[in-house]
């Protein structure tokens, strides 16, 4: 076995890249190319490289796709950029663009990683005779019985854990992930000392296809009807003023809401169907359980055999928190989430996403996207009783 767990000498063994032209991505295909590997450095050409996006902090835009060649010649690598816009636009920009419209919060990095990048991208490193496809994200997998298992990596800080859950069995036996026991300092030092030029590049930050970060702007653009006005009602039934699109408001969001008030106010629901945003206090927000579809189970036993008691394992709801403490349940093809410790701000369409523990040596069971919530007895029917009404309470 060589270094990626893979029979046969470093030389005998192909391994494609996904180069994004950021340091992370050149560090790896700089790593395997010092250990002798045969690599090739593949770069996706995913939406159009317009004024706009030209930016620092994004991803894929044209000033990376540069970057990603200038490092392959440096190492001395072949590398091709392949063209995928019509396929991210159909996998990922526009579901992004439809949950939104619904009340959701998506989060278009998953969908990304599922379709475009570890599926098609996968497929294509394996007609290029490629025996794995590396790249630069922040996660470990290591050998486990017959197949490979994922675990959160060394540096806990860059965990991207989160947005790879929905990676399939098959998928994360083909793929590799070399920065896994590293950590950011460590792999810019590396950069340094292969002279590549990224060395320093700022780190991508939003959503490589919404300019300056503002949702509200692309969704706008790509589905009008959601930018339409509507009311913005207590969640006791008063109408307390009128917004300017639902796209411009997400669960848990106090700032921004555009009314006064004398308590703080909490968007604690997104009715899409009738254009209302819902606010309320934050005990109005409190959930302690979280059904979940779109499952994507990776024990080692199936999903129909969590015990009727529910099985304990810990559950990240947002990207920046830690593991939380959590009972797993499934019957009857429904998967629902307790969370002991309770959690707030909940959101429809993001990630719920399940561990062994809350360490950094945890190891990834997978997870689902966020169906709904169920919150305190009293906010549920609240909220039963205003999704009743045909409109909204006239203001007092």
């Amino acid at each position: 076995m060589n270094s990626l767990d893979l029979p046969g000498r470093p030389e005998d063994t192909r391994v494609v890249v996904a180069m994004s032209g950021g340091v992370d991505s050149s560090v790896v295909a700089g790593l395997l190319k010092q250990e002798g590997y045969d690599v090739v450095g593949v770069t996706l050409q995913l939406y159009d490289h317009g004024a706009a996006t030209h930016r620092a902090g994004s991803c894929c835009a044209g000033q990376d796709i540069a970057d990603a060649r200038r490092v392959s010649e440096t190492l001395g690598i072949p590398h091709y950029v392949l063209d995928y816009e019509e396929r991210f636009r159909k996998a990922v920009i526009d579901p992004f663009a439809e949950s939104y419209v619904a009340g959701e919060t998506p989060i278009p990095c998953v969908s990304c990683n599922q379709t475009v990048k570890f599926a098609d991208l996968l497929a294509t490193a394996r007609e290029l005779g490629a025996d794995a496809l590396a790249t630069g994200h922040y996660i470990r997998s290591k050998q486990n019985g017959a197949h490979r298992s994922l675990y959160r990596p060394v540096d806990a800080d860059r965990d991207q854990s989160y947005f790879l859950f929905a990676t399939t069995q098959e998928q994360i036996d083909y793929l590799r992930f070399p920065l896994g026991g590293m950590s950011k300092p460590d792999v810019r030092a590396a950069a340094e000392r292969m002279g590549l030029t990224v060395a320093a590049k700022q780190d991508s930050q939003d959503i490589c296809f919404v300019p300056q970060g503002k949702y509200s702007d692309i969704i706008a653009k790509l589905r009008p009807s959601a930018a339409n006005p509507g009311d913005i009602v207590h969640i006791d039934g008063r109408v307390l003023g009128r917004h300017e699109g639902i796209l411009r408001y997400t669960i848990g969001q106090r700032r921004g809401i555009g009314i006064a008030s004398g308590e703080p106010l909490y968007v604690v629901h997104i009715d899409a169907e009738r254009a209302r945003v819902v606010v309320g206090p934050r005990e109005a927000l409190e959930t302690h359980k979280i059904f979940l579809r779109g499952m994507n189970w990776l024990g080692d036993d199936a999903l129909s055999a969590v015990p009727a008691s529910g099985l304990e394992l810990y559950a990240k709801v947002r990207s920046s928190r830690p593991p939380r403490p959590v009972v797993l349940h499934h019957k009857d093809g429904t998967t629902w989430v307790e969370l002991v410790d309770g959690e707030s701000g909940i959101a429809p369409g993001q990630a719920c996403v399940l561990y062994s523990d809350e360490g950094n040596e945890a190891r990834v069971f997978g997870g689902g996207f966020i169906e709904r919530s169920e919150r305190h007895a009293d906010a549920e029917a609240m909220l039963s009783r205003l999704a009743a009404t045909p409109g909204s309470i006239a203001a007092e």
